[in-house]
């Protein structure tokens, strides 16, 4: 089963995809978060490609595990996102995965100039391979 995750933000979307048997989750690529509501040509090509089966959307949470200030308007964007494309949605929590994928790159050598619009793709794939490591267990 192929997932594709989304990481909304308010300028960009962070996309990754599983591979088929849904065990590895890979950054694909980012998009300005308005093609991505609009349902754009380029986002749709990216489902086209994939053809996922289900979206994993970030759920912004608090330190505590609380739903985060911007979680609502994820949930009614991812929604809407879903019912667009005609796929269910799911969500996971995304607590602290941007920090991850700062880190990450900056590991790979990259400095903030050079991280800026990989980070929210990376972030997805930490995500998702979360959320893939669940549905094995």
């Amino acid at each position: 089963m192929v997932a594709m995750a989304l990481d909304i933000g308010e300028k960009r979307v962070g996309i990754a995809v599983s591979d088929a048997s849904g065990r590895i989750a890979s950054p694909v690529k980012v998009l300005p978060a308005a093609e991505v509501l609009a349902g754009a040509r380029s986002f749709c090509y990216l489902v086209e490609d994939y053809e996922p089966e289900v979206l994993v959307c970030g759920r912004p949470m608090t330190l505590a595990g609380e739903r985060g200030p911007q979680a609502e308007r994820i949930e009614e964007q991812a929604q809407a996102i879903g019912r667009m494309l005609g796929l269910p949605v799911d969500f996971e929590d995304e607590r602290l995965s941007s920090a991850e994928a700062k880190r990450i790159l900056r590991e790979q050598g990259l400095n903030e100039k050079s991280m800026r619009g990989k980070v929210d793709m990376v972030a997805a794939s930490l995500f998702l391979q979360t959320w893939l490591d669940r549905q094995q267990s």
